[in-house]
C-alpha cells in the first residue's frame, strides 16, 4: 500500500472519503458485472463446442459426399455442374449488447429460386452423390455462419472479462488501500494536531491564570501600602 501525496487537511479527508464510498460502489458493481459476464461467457463455451461437434460432423458428411460424386463424375462434368450457382447468399451482419457488450449476429437471405430447388444443374449428367452433398452443404450453412457468431461472441465476452477483472484488481489491491492508508494518516495527523491545539490552549490558560493571580497579588499590596 502506498500512501497518496495529499495535504492532511479536514477538506482533503472529507474528498477522500467521499471518493472511497464511489470506488467500493464501483468495485462492487464491476464485480457483479464479471460474475454476470463469466455466466455468460461460460453458457456461449458450452453452446459452442455443442455446435463445433454437430459443423464437424456435417461438414464430415458433405466432404465425403463430394468425394463420392467426383469419384463417378469426371472433373469436367462436376466443374461444369457447379460452375453457375441457382441461388445467391446474402449475409446480413448486425449487433446485440450483452452487458454491454456489442457481439454480432449474423442472418445470411437466400436470393433466387425458393423451396428445395437449389441444384444449378440437370440430372441427365450428374450423379445422386452430388445431389446428396449439395443438401448435405445447404443445411450445414446455418450451422457455420451460427458457429462463427458463437466464436467471435466468445472472445469479445473473453476480452470484456479480463479488462473487468483488472479493473476490479486495481480497485481492490491499489486504489482502495491507498485510499484508505491515507485517510488514516489524515486522522492521525489531524488528532495530533488537535492535541497539540489542546496542549497550547492549556498552557495559554495556565500563564493567563498565572497572570491573573499575580495582578490580584499586586493589587492586593497596593491596596494594603
Amino acid at each position: 500500500m502506498a500512501r497518496l501525496n495529499v495535504n492532511p487537511t479536514r477538506m482533503v479527508l472529507t474528498n477522500l472519503k467521499r471518493k472511497l464510498r464511489t470506488a467500493r460502489r464501483g468495485h462492487k458493481l464491476l464485480k457483479d458485472k464479471r460474475d454476470e459476464l463469466m455466466k455468460k461467457f461460460l453458457a456461449i463455451v458450452r453452446e459452442n463446442r455443442n455446435e463445433r461437434e454437430i459443423v464437424e460432423k456435417m461438414l464430415k458428411d458433405v466432404y465425403s459426399r463430394f468425394v463420392m460424386a467426383r469419384a463417378v463424375m469426371s472433373d469436367t462434368h462436376l466443374e461444369e455442374a457447379l460452375i453457375f450457382p441457382k441461388q445467391k447468399v446474402t449475409l446480413k451482419a448486425s449487433s446485440k449488447n450483452i452487458m454491454s457488450v456489442e457481439v454480432p449476429v449474423f442472418e445470411f437471405i437466400t436470393e433466387g429460386q425458393t423451396g428445395d430447388d437449389i441444384f444449378p444443374y440437370g440430372f441427365a449428367t450428374t450423379s445422386g452423390e452430388l445431389d446428396e452433398a449439395m443438401i448435405a452443404l445447404q443445411k450445414v450453412t446455418p450451422h457455420l455462419l451460427r458457429l462463427a457468431e458463437l466464436e467471435k461472441t466468445a472472445q469479445l465476452l473473453a476480452d470484456e472479462i479480463e479488462k473487468t477483472r483488472r479493473r476490479v484488481n486495481a480497485l481492490e489491491y491499489v486504489m482502495i488501500p491507498n485510499i484508505e492508508e491515507t485517510i488514516k494518516y489524515i486522522v492521525m495527523k489531524l488528532d495530533e494536531n488537535e492535541r497539540g491545539n489542546l496542549t497550547r490552549l492549556m498552557k495559554v490558560k495556565d500563564m493567563m491564570l498565572e497572570q491573573a493571580h499575580h495582578f490580584k497579588e499586586k493589587m492586593a499590596r497596593g491596596s494594603e501600602a
